[in-house]
């Protein structure tokens, strides 16, 4: 395991941080549109992000956390003209990724984004991002996807996967899906998210199984889908840790339950993130470790320094375990 990011670099200067704090590798994505990227455009990206002395480990392809109204890749799980144009070009892509070095990407197949409620207070005055079913807009519209019965959904999905996961065994590149966050309730906007259930996600890794075909397994997300997440995120992690499933990490922590909770710092949630560490571990987890959302500080650098923070408690983390390891 070592340490990650995906925060977009604003500029040099970010990349000099990151390799000051400690971050090894990243998840950081060249200019423009990524149906438009050509091997030299990565090859020149992956030398640009190495100048720095750290290892570009992941892109994400045009598939992302944004509702369907605004992705890059739309038809894809709206069935819509484009689908199999849009289809093949993320397969050049994976194909471009190998011959450019770059071992992994990740991915959303996700139609309403990231639903939240209003930002709530967190320790010194923080402002964390929450989601309360109770105060969610329950009759919020469908998308421009409509209303979606579940098996199309998965239909949909499974389109998509028949195509890009031989591509991916092919060429050795790591397809990284994040779960859909959060989990709401059948029919929400018009959809079933099926991918905001552990059982649905244990049935998508069994989708075209392949060892390249497996999650960007965010244990805030896996949380918020939970009853106790305190007492089953380790279960989950170990199951699908034991499949060899996990390719990324997004690693942070919630206090509270499936529809109501709010994000945290990992150390201050419900979930021990430190049991998290030696579960992944024992699985034998081999790469990055990477913090996701953060709360909204204060301060003129917000964002950054609540990133650094979190990127020392993973250093101290893997410090730690190696020492419990020696003992």
């Amino acid at each position: 395991m070592y340490v990650g990011t995906q925060v977009p670099a604003r500029d040099d200067d970010d990349y000099r941080v990151f390799a000051q704090l400690g971050v090894t590798h990243v998840c950081a994505d060249p200019p423009g549109n990524p149906h438009d990227w050509t091997l030299e455009i990565l090859l020149r990206h992956r030398e640009h992000v190495e100048s720095f002395g750290l290892t570009l480990d992941m892109v994400q392809l045009p598939l992302s956390s944004r509702p369907i109204d605004e992705s890059q890749s739309p038809d894809i799980l709206t069935a819509g003209p484009e689908r199999d144009r849009q289809i093949d070009s993320i397969c050049r892509l994976i194909e471009n990724l190998s011959r450019a070095g770059i071992p992994a990407a990740k991915y959303n197949l996700n139609i309403i984004g990231i639903p939240r409620t209003p930002l709530e207070a967190g320790r010194g005055g923080s402002l964390n991002e929450s989601f309360r079913w109770d105060r969610a807009d329950q009759a919020a519209p469908p998308t421009i996807a409509g209303v979606l019965p579940e098996e199309e959904n998965w239909a949909r999905i499974d389109h998509f996967l028949e195509r890009v996961v031989p591509v991916a065994d092919a060429n050795r590149i790591r397809l990284a899906c994040h779960p859909h966050d959060p989990y709401t309730p059948p029919g929400f906007r018009g959809v079933t998210r099926v991918l905001g259930t552990v059982e649905g996600l244990k049935r998508f890794v069994g989708l075209r199984e392949s060892p390249y075909h497996g999650l960007n397994f965010c244990i805030g997300t896996v949380g918020e889908m939970l009853d106790d997440p305190a007492r089953e995120v380790g279960d989950v992690i170990r199951w699908f840790g034991e499949r060899g499933k996990l390719f990324n990490i997004h690693f942070r922590n919630i206090r509270g339950r499936k529809l109501s909770f709010m994000e945290t710092f990992p150390e201050e949630g419900d979930m021990d993130m430190v049991q998290a560490v030696r579960i992944l571990d024992d699985v034998g987890y081999a790469y990055m470790l990477m913090p996701d959302h953060v709360p909204k500080i204060s301060g003129r650098d917000p964002q950054g320094v609540a990133f650094a923070f979190c990127y020392g408690y993973i250093v101290a983390l893997l410090q730690a375990l190696k020492a419990e390891k020696r003992a």
